[in-house]
């Protein structure tokens, strides 16, 4: 099961309370109070780490609370400060206050972390009071409470480059052929449910990530078929390779193809629309795919790449390209792209 939003409620451990105590030895008159604090409650604190795919494993357990400090003792005994509740997520993963809507934090790299929940302070004992003037104090602090929030937890694929196109367009094949990923691939509609990360070596100092999202259709942006849960994934991409099926088996037209997922990408979100894209016909191998090649680069005014998936043509020539591409094109910008969505709840 892929799951890329989650909501979940986070609570920190409260702190131990401070102990009232006094000193008691024989031959040591008015010994004094020795009263320890407590210690502090844990954090909750999420982090990212790499292996994690999607957060499937926090679907299961909406509820998350750290442990409390324990409570001071005796002889100036400080209580143990708990541990602080770890919870492991892909990088990628966006974290925001589901009541007040804002962001806490971006989980970009492995490594990255923040505390969603502070654990409370220990209390004092009666040994933080006593002064010259009070020399025997019986006051002490409570430890505080744990903060508590609800949290919503969004994932959006990192990639350099992220794969659109049409359903069958051939973006799960291309993604096999030039990385080790191994997404499920057949012959019928919208095979990939959930995106698809790939690592492409393609030198000793040259690697990149490629996304295969899944296909959109005419109507995504308004929430038909399976593009418009995933078209979020494309957000962090640096460039866009656009894939045609230049020879359709259901007999459509390519142009018509192509033009409505650019309309698709551009209803989403205008700023995605505008990034740089890479136009790539796939599937020459079929009778009749250069002719039909021929006729979409005139039709569309642009250059356009060519490959086959199945019998490797162009594919070398192709991640020549990207990696050339990606070397023009800094990383983007940590804004959230504008969507349609967002669009309308304004």
């Amino acid at each position: 099961m892929f799951v890329d939003r989650v909501t979940i409620y986070v609570r920190g451990g409260d702190g131990g309370n401070g102990c009232v105590s006094f000193r008691r030895e024989k031959y040591v008159p008015r010994g004094g109070p020795n009263g320890g604090d407590g210690g502090h409650g844990g954090s909750v604190i999420l982090r990212a780490v790499q292996g994690i795919t999607n957060l499937a494993h926090l679907s299961h357990q909406r509820h998350w609370k750290a442990d409390r400090g324990d409570h001071g003792q005796g002889s100036g005994c400080t209580g143990r400060c708990a541990e602080d509740k770890v919870i492991e997520v892909p990088p990628g993963t966006i974290i925001k206050d589901r009541d007040r809507g804002h962001l806490l934090r971006d989980l970009k790299e492995v490594g990255d972390f923040v505390a969603v929940a502070q654990g409370g302070r220990g209390g004092f004992g009666n040994a933080h009071y006593k002064s010259s003037t009070n020399r025997a104090p019986r006051q002490h602090e409570e430890g505080l409470p744990g903060e508590e929030r609800w949290i919503s937890l969004e994932l959006k694929v990192i990639a350099d480059i992220g794969l659109v196109g049409l359903p069958n367009a051939g973006k799960s094949t291309l993604l096999s052929r030039i990385s080790r990923a191994h997404p499920e691939i057949a012959d019928y509609p919208f095979t990939t449910k959930y995106p698809n990360l790939g690592m492409v070596q393609a030198g000793p100092d040259h690697g990149f990530v490629v996304a295969d999202i899944p296909g959109l259709i005419e109507g995504a942006h308004e929430g038909h078929g399976l593009g418009h849960e995933f078209l979020r994934h494309v957000e962090r991409t640096r460039l866009l390779v656009h894939l045609v099926d230049v020879a359709p088996s259901d007999g459509s037209d390519p142009i018509a193809n192509y033009r409505t997922i650019r309309q698709e990408l551009e209803r989403y979100s205008p700023e995605l629309a505008n990034r740089p894209e890479i136009l790539v016909v796939t599937k020459m191998d079929l009778t009749g795919a250069e002719e039909s090649r021929v006729r979409f680069a005139e039709a569309i005014g642009r250059d356009v790449l060519s490959i086959s998936a199945v019998t490797g043509q162009g594919i070398p020539a192709l991640i020549h390209h990207l990696v050339d591409r990606l070397d023009e094109i800094p990383e983007p910008a940590d804004a959230p792209l504008e969507t349609a969505d967002q669009n309308q709840d304004g």
